[in-house]
């Protein structure tokens, strides 16, 4: 097994029989005291066919009765887990939420992290609303928490809010002050526990007999080579356990721990009227990027994941009743398996950028800060235009037709040629819905099927417009609304405003999403 904190080991494991005891058709419930939003980074939908027969805990409970739909999407271009959150509760795409890239998420180096050197975030470069301010516009006594390892993983799904928000940093949980200047006593205790401390010399070591597992356990390309091979060990130093804290399993038990405790201290679902806790676990990507998404390693991860996540429904059950809690899960986006392992190939358009830059600096500017992210070459363009009297269009056109010659690209965009794309054109729409109107960038590239956009062979990654981490599992549970499974493709902007629909409340701006009637056609009314 893994290793796990004192406190989660008492707790009992929410099992397949408790589930099986709910009746697959149920009457339509009272309203919801609580929505929870869990978000598992990196989490692609054949996980939960593939395993789905060996959950005995949270995940198992929710597919049970959930509506599971299998083929959701985050359809934009680049897949990754800031403009990935952007879009599950706000209801819209990266293009609206301003949040383009994981580098342009939420960085802010005027909120720095309480008690931390880490560097500062905050969510400044969102733009517009999410269900926590239609909830609030609504009920101005909305209680809320967001809670992840990762700072845009709990920031992002609030919005700008100034709420509860919290995620791992150096050792212990903390915010940012955007959000407060001080931590609350609740946060402080539990990171007095120091959790940390007792995981720190232990390894992480396979639930089951390694004969379980069909996937082999050393793959040479995992992990550069290094630590490829159960049992994984947390190093004995406090300081490098902290960090590297994120790699191991466990960590994801630590977040839930976490949130239990604040959902406890901050009486989420003790009133007349609807709460909302966001929770996302990020391990999934750690495990995903070292290991890769065929490896032992992520098959083991999920199984401990619905493991504790019984162990949380458990625990919440016991501060508000689950029959009054609405449940969505989804990911930020998914995962291509090491090109290595198959028929893929890597693409860097660093030494394009490097170029664009040097270009630059030979003229007596460095102010062009040209720089690529998961194929989106951008920088500031518009302002070199101007200074070199230079015509845009025509420098993309050239970069384009150099980068379209490179063996794994599939399509080059312009600014020029996404306007004049066709809504036939998948990756034209998806790019459309990535960048905001204003953004300065060149170019915008699309791969072949299994390609990453990344260098070196340490990790395999997810980006790009392919189905491989474009697809996400989308699941409600709705009290009131019968377990199904919806082969439909729908897309994780309909998340908010269907969690809005089983509300009884509207956005408060135009959205992109629609309802899902699957989820809401027996949800309580208010």
């Amino acid at each position: 097994g893994v290793a796990i904190p004192t406190r989660l080991i008492a707790l009992c494991i929410l099992t397949l029989a408790l589930a099986v005891r709910m009746p697959a058709q149920r009457p339509a419930a009272s309203p919801p005291r609580l929505v929870v939003a869990i978000a598992i980074d990196q989490f692609r939908p054949d996980y939960l066919d593939r395993w789905r027969t060996q959950f005995t805990g949270g995940l198992a409970f929710l597919l049970h009765e959930g509506v599971f739909f299998p083929h959701g999407e985050q359809d934009h271009a680049i897949t990754e887990t800031a403009p990935g959150h952007s879009t599950m509760m706000s209801g819209r795409s990266p293009a609206s939420t301003g949040i383009v890239t994981n580098d342009l998420g939420v960085t802010d180096s005027t909120a720095p992290v309480i008690g931390s050197s880490a560097t500062g975030a905050s969510p400044r470069r969102f733009i517009g609303t999410t269900l926590l301010d239609w909830m609030l516009a609504r009920d101005p006594n909305t209680k809320s928490l967001s809670v992840s390892r990762k700072d845009r993983g709990a920031i992002l799904q609030m919005g700008r809010v100034k709420a509860p928000v919290f995620w791992y940093s150096q050792g212990r949980f903390s915010t940012s002050r955007y959000y407060a200047d001080t931590l609350p006593a609740w946060v402080t205790e539990w990171n007095r526990r120091d959790p940390i401390d007792r995981l720190k010399g232990t390894a992480w070591t396979l639930s089951h007999d390694p004969t379980f597992y069909p996937e082999p356990d050393d793959r040479a390309f995992e992990g550069g080579g290094i630590d490829r091979v159960f049992p994984h060990l947390i190093p004995a130093d406090s300081a490098r356990a902290a960090s590297q804290i994120i790699d191991f399993s466990v960590m994801d038990s630590l977040t839930l721990d976490f949130a239990i405790d604040g959902i406890a201290a901050l009486k989420l679902g003790q009133r007349d009227g609807a709460d909302f806790a966001s929770i996302s676990l990020s391990t999934t990507d750690e495990v995903g990027h070292k290991w890769g998404p065929g490896s032992r390693e992520m098959h083991d991860h999920v199984l401990n994941v619905d493991r504790w996540l019984g162990q949380f429904l458990d625990s919440l059950g016991r501060l508000v009743p689950l029959q009054r809690v609405v449940f969505t899960l989804t990911s930020d986006h998914g995962v291509t398996e090491f090109p290595e392992a198959g028929s893929g190939g890597r693409l860097d358009l660093a030494p394009r950028v490097r170029a664009l830059n040097a270009w630059a600096r030979a003229h007596g500017d460095s102010g062009l800060r040209a720089s690529a992210e998961a194929g989106l070459v951008f920088g500031d363009f518009a302002a070199a235009a101007t200074r070199y009297h230079l015509n845009v269009d025509s420098l993309a056109s050239v970069a384009a037709t150099e980068i379209a010659a490179i063996r794994g690209v599939r399509r080059v965009y312009t600014p020029a040629i996404l306007a004049a794309a066709q809504a036939s054109d998948l990756d034209a729409m998806r790019w459309r819905r990535e960048i905001p109107p204003g953004f300065s960038w060149l170019v915008a590239v699309s791969v072949e099927p299994h390609w990453v956009l990344a260098g070196g062979h340490s990790s395999t990654s997810h980006g790009t417009t392919n189905p491989d981490d474009v697809l996400v599992p989308m699941l409600f549970r709705v009290p009131g609304t019968p377990s199904a499974r919806v082969e439909r493709t729908v897309r994780t902007v309909d998340i908010a405003p269907t969690l809005a629909a089983i509300l009884g409340i509207r956005p408060t701006q135009p959205v992109e999403g629609v309802v899902l009637p699957e989820v809401v056609g027996h949800a309580p009314k208010r």
